[in-house]
């Protein structure tokens, strides 16, 4: 049996094992400094590296087979993940997770078939599962933020939005600025990123092409490609799961679902 790749792979992992020297410092830090976050800190860096090192030789497949359908089958694997960590977040929206898995479904492949139509990525997993990777993890946060927040702004001011009720505004005008707040917290942090990147930081695509050695005005116009379907896939994932989470928040009858803002 040629155990070459095994070989090759363990020795590519040298300055991983060297870089965990930082995350020693870490963890003396956490100790003297009685944060108990120690053994959090051993257990989440060796979940990455048992996490990354999977998921390599897992691509290494999938770019391997050039089949359209291992696209779809990383991709669904990694909204359904998606799904289920945004709708944790969001734990007293009824079907969260469903609620979440939709609107990053919808807001990652509304921008994928842009991206594909428009040609500015060929239909191959080498290319379309990085992509997807990026957008699904950046929907999957902005999602859980939004749901989130528009449950806990609308249980803050449940009288303000029964009074609108009650005059005769429909959910979602009785909800508008409860919303428009939701939608504005979680897209912030994705828009600043885009106004400073650059400036202050060097994002992971430009940085990882610049030190794969491509030159910096390649790494610049992917990076550019990046922060647009950043932001599009973001905000498509974002307003639907606003959308989605309306029928949970009310009755048939235009009343808030007392029970969903009762829990703390």
């Amino acid at each position: 049996m040629d155990l070459q790749w095994l070989l090759d792979f363990l020795q590519g992992m040298t300055k991983p094992f060297l870089a965990t020297a930082i995350v020693v410092l870490a963890v003396l830090l956490s100790y003297f400094q009685k944060l108990g976050l120690e053994a959090e800190m051993i257990y989440a860096i060796f979940r990455a590296f048992l996490q990354l090192s999977v998921i390599g030789f897992v691509l290494q497949f999938i770019f391997s087979q050039q089949n359209l359908s291992w696209i779809l089958l990383a991709y669904l694997f990694m909204v359904t993940v998606a799904g289920y960590t945004a709708g944790q977040r969001a734990k007293h929206v009824p079907r969260g997770k469903l609620v979440a898995g939709a609107s990053i479904l919808t807001g990652t492949s509304v921008t994928m078939v842009m991206l594909v139509v428009l040609r500015v990525f060929p239909l191959t997993p080498r290319y379309i599962i990085p992509v997807a990777g990026m957008m699904v993890g950046n929907s999957m946060t902005v999602t859980g933020v939004t749901m989130k927040r528009l449950r806990d702004d609308i249980r803050t001011q449940f009288s303000l939005v029964e009074t609108a009720l009650a005059l005769g505004a429909t959910p979602r005008q009785a909800t508008h600025q409860q919303v428009k707040r939701a939608l504005v917290v979680a897209l912030s942090p994705v828009v600043d990123n885009a106004k400073t990147v650059g400036l202050i930081s060097l994002p992971g695509a430009m940085t990882g092409l610049i030190m794969g050695g491509a030159s910096p005005i390649e790494a610049i116009q992917l990076q550019i490609v990046v922060m647009n379907f950043l932001i599009g896939a973001s905000t498509v994932s974002s307003i639907m799961s606003t959308y989605l989470c309306w029928p949970s928040f009310f009755t048939a009858a235009y009343q808030l679902e007392t029970a969903v803002f009762t829990a703390a």
